[in-house]
């Protein structure tokens, strides 16, 4: 059976001119086409690897008022545990629970006028019956932010930009994040949307799988298993590359079906995007790239915006509905919900 989905060796960028260039090649026709590819020698090892499984399973198998205890809800910045069915994609609930975090940084002092996404930089929320988990997750986001940045480059450079292209919008304080995430197995005959068709925010998503299948991708009018490949991570480019190269690089829907009743299904998700007060440049495309860029795809229900708050703000809000009536209910007309 051909394998739709590549699989892209990140070591090539270091092998000399020839496997660099290869490689750069490869990047741009994957994103072009599928939008979608494994990626292997990244440098994170299968102990690590399993280490970040380990951990998020321990994390899934406390009892609910342990998770309960730091929801999502309590938290502006959107940190913290959504037990299955809180987090909606087309106003469909997804089944899964989750656990959100970022980087650990103090909340902004709020005055008159500060825009709303400031609300957004803050600590995260962490069960305190699970000790370790903050420093393996917090050491998991610091090793994928290095690939992230590796892979960023490189897609500069096939994209015939400088390397450091991106570099004064993602370096300083920037609003990456990452999820661990349980879909619970479900008799799937009435329902089987583990989280619904969507595309992702960010420059890149870089997501660990366990062994169990379920992450599809659109391509081609269909639905295309993303398989588990043991070492790898699988990558796919978010909206706001699609915003820098005018739609040359295009962010792919996918989704996630629900496991069969009896297995749950691990995933480690992790959003590489830029500083909340960036806003996105359009990149100067070479001629021959620029003619195949037919620039963003619109969404009139979900625009996309180029300031990066603004645009991740809009939607957090979408997302999580009982976060935003307790914590924006200025941005929506409604009293504050009750705590």
């Amino acid at each position: 059976m051909t394998r739709i989905v590549p699989v892209l060796d990140l070591s090539q960028l270091e092998r000399g001119e020839q496997a660099r260039s290869a490689f750069l090649a490869d990047l741009r026709s994957a994103a072009r086409d599928i939008g979608f590819f494994y990626l292997g020698g990244h440098g994170i090892s299968f102990d690590e690897i399993n280490q970040v499984l380990k951990a998020s399973r321990q994390f899934f198998a406390l009892p609910d008022a342990d998770k309960q205890a730091i929801e999502m809800v309590n938290s502006p910045q959107f940190r913290g545990y959504t037990r299955a069915g809180g987090e909606r994609t087309q106003g469909k609930a997804d089944w899964r629970e989750q656990l959100d975090v970022g980087f650990e940084r103090p909340t902004l002092p709020q005055e008159p006028g500060s825009p709303a996404w400031t609300r957004l930089q803050g600590p995260n929320q962490w069960p305190s019956s699970l000790p370790d988990l903050q420093s393996r997750l917090l050491d998991w986001q610091n090793k994928v932010t290095d690939v992230g940045i590796r892979l960023l480059q490189a897609f500069a450079l096939a994209l015939e930009q400088d390397e450091d292209a991106f570099g004064s919008i993602y370096r300083g304080e920037p609003n990456h994040r990452m999820k661990i995430v349980r879909y619970p197995g479900r008799q799937t005959e009435a329902n089987d949307q583990g989280v619904g068709a969507h595309k992702d925010g960010g420059f890149l998503t870089l997501l660990l799988q366990d062994e169990n299948r379920g992450l599809q991708v659109e391509y081609d009018g269909s639905w295309v298993d993303v398989e588990p490949l043991p070492g790898t991570l699988v990558v796919n480019i978010g909206e706001l590359l699609e915003l820098a190269s005018n739609g040359y690089l295009r962010a792919t829907v996918h989704r996630v079906v629900a496991p069969p009743a009896g297995v749950d299904r691990i995933s480690v998700p992790f959003f590489f995007s830029a500083r909340l007060d960036a806003t996105i440049p359009l990149l100067d495309l070479p001629a021959e790239l620029a003619r195949e860029a037919t620039g963003p795809a619109s969404d009139p229900d979900n625009p996309l915006l180029r300031d990066v708050g603004a645009n991740v703000l809009k939607s957090r809000l979408r997302s999580h509905p009982d976060v935003a009536e307790r914590h924006y209910a200025d941005l929506l007309g409604k009293a504050p919900r009750a705590a």
